[in-house]
């Protein structure tokens, strides 16, 4: 990897970048819910990470920058769709679904039909800090916002989609670890299966 001048990237921003692509595609397939759309996100993330890499900090947190300008630029990209693709009838939204083969996909089938009819910021709270494991203030720094902020969203999230998944105790949040992850207040420890879910 080089950077724009032509000089090599030095190893330890290498690294850190190379280390951030799982969770950069994991958030990114989570904003678009098409694997192909994430991956082009990610390469256009990166790519305008290394163009801009004399803007980076040394010592700073490089998934953090990253996630920052992935965000930006979804947000950019997703304005400009908005007035060229429509899908009233959700045909478009349902191809991209597919048929649980158990059990327990059935509830997983269920928590992400919830989780996509969240708003984008609430959803975006609740994968950020219940998937990625972000703290609050890592959350705020990425999406520009301040930390009150990111604890309503949050706050939000939890109980529509506690509401849409009709959960009204713990008793029938089951023994599901990713529903609890995203819906309990303890729900800032990362969960592989979440991130996974939408890898």
């Amino acid at each position: 990897m080089a950077q724009q001048n032509g000089s090599p990237l030095p190893n330890e921003l290498r690294a850190s970048l190379l280390k951030a692509i799982p969770r950069l595609r994991a958030f990114a397939i989570s904003l678009t819910g098409n694997i192909d759309q994430a991956d082009d996100l990610v390469q256009e993330a990166i790519l305008r990470g290394l163009s801009h890499i004399d803007r980076f900090e040394p010592g700073t947190n490089m998934q953090g920058w990253l996630f920052t300008i992935l965000r930006n630029h979804f947000y950019s990209t997703s304005r400009k769709r908005r007035r060229e693709v429509e899908d009233p009838d959700g045909l478009m939204a349902g191809m991209l679904c597919t048929l649980p083969e158990q059990h327990g996909h059935l509830d997983f089938g269920d928590f992400q039909k919830a989780l996509a009819k969240l708003s984008l910021e609430q959803r975006e709270m609740l994968l950020l800090i219940g998937a990625e494991g972000l703290s609050y203030e890592e959350a705020a720094q990425i999406c520009g916002v301040r930390v009150g902020t990111v604890k309503s969203r949050m706050n939000r999230a939890r109980a529509r989609l506690a509401e849409l998944l009709h959960i009204e105790t713990e008793d029938d949040l089951g023994t599901d670890r990713v529903i609890r992850a995203a819906l309990t207040v303890e729900g800032t420890i990362p969960s592989d299966a979440l991130r996974a879910a939408w890898l």
